[in-house]
């Protein structure tokens, strides 16, 4: 198979994913799923399934550092995770969220933020969230030679300024996220997060780019989905947004493990004669 050619789900690359091919995936209509991973084991895992991307989220916030929502969490907090991630694939392209404070203050902190991210990661790209307001970090940090993925419509980081988890799109909100999305597209951001935006703006947005969209409660008409791998592996018992699929229930099957491991340790069945040494 050519370079054009190789499916990014199941295909059989020796290399790492590259923007290039999310480019060509989009070129082609071929569809292509992305997760979040925090951690070396879930990292192996989605990359031996072959998914092609794998964010390293300030998600972590609320998934791994127990906070309520993203806002607190910090570049320190953020490197050794993807730093872990990158070290366990070998096929996914990563891309490290910059978290709430570390690019908001203009186009050289940005700059600054995400190279730190790149040389103390070995990611292969950055996201940030937001749309007219950082067209001018994304072209820096592009221009310097980082990747950069766009995220626009709910941006979590802003929860509080947007007055909770709201969906965005509705009525002349929609014009605004499709000038944001060329305007980020002509700054040179190679893929736009579409996050929890109307079917119908999200498809406007998705035909209008020739990079591709990664929706996460955008409907169907994106060239990527996303999902937080706790919410699509039933790790959490929360209730879920509805834009949520669980593909397994992770949870269960861990609880149930650490039962029976907790009652052979009472019972005094574990460890038995094939775990000990003499």
């Amino acid at each position: 198979m050519t370079h054009e050619t190789v499916p990014l789900y199941g295909g059989k690359l020796s290399r790492r994913v590259t923007i290039r091919d999310l480019r060509t995936a989009k070129e082609r209509g071929e569809r292509w799923p992305m997760l979040t991973s925090y951690d070396m084991y879930t990292a192996e895992i989605f990359d031996a399934a072959g998914i092609p991307v794998l964010l390293v989220g300030d998600s972590a916030g609320n998934n791994v550092y127990a906070h309520a929502d993203t806002v607190p969490v910090t570049v320190e907090e953020l490197v050794p995770l993807a730093r872990a991630v990158v070290r366990s694939t070998s096929r996914a392209l990563v891309v490290c969220d910059l978290p709430f404070g570390s690019y908001q203050l203009g186009p050289e902190q940005a700059l600054a933020t995400s190279i730190r991210i790149m040389k103390e990661t070995g990611a292969q790209a950055v996201k940030l969230e937001g749309g007219l307001p950082v067209v001018e970090s994304v072209h820096r940090i592009v221009e310097a030679g980082v990747p950069v993925m766009a995220h626009i419509g709910f941006t979590p980081q802003s929860v509080n300024a947007l007055g909770g988890y709201r969906v965005q799109g509705r009525g002349t909100d929609g014009d605004r996220l499709v000038e944001a999305a060329l305007a980020l597209e002509e700054a040179g951001a190679f893929a736009v997060v579409l996050e929890m935006v109307t079917a119908e703006v999200a498809a406007e947005v998705t035909k209008r780019l020739h990079i591709p969209t990664v929706g996460i409660g955008a409907g169907p008409d994106v060239d990527a989905q996303v999902l937080v791998w706790q919410d699509m592996a039933g790790m959490r018992e929360d209730r879920m947004p509805r834009f949520v699929k669980q593909y397994g229930d992770v949870r269960g099957a861990l609880l149930t493990a650490t039962r029976a491991f907790a009652d052979d340790v009472v019972s005094g069945t574990f460890p038995a004669e094939e775990h000990t040494y003499h």
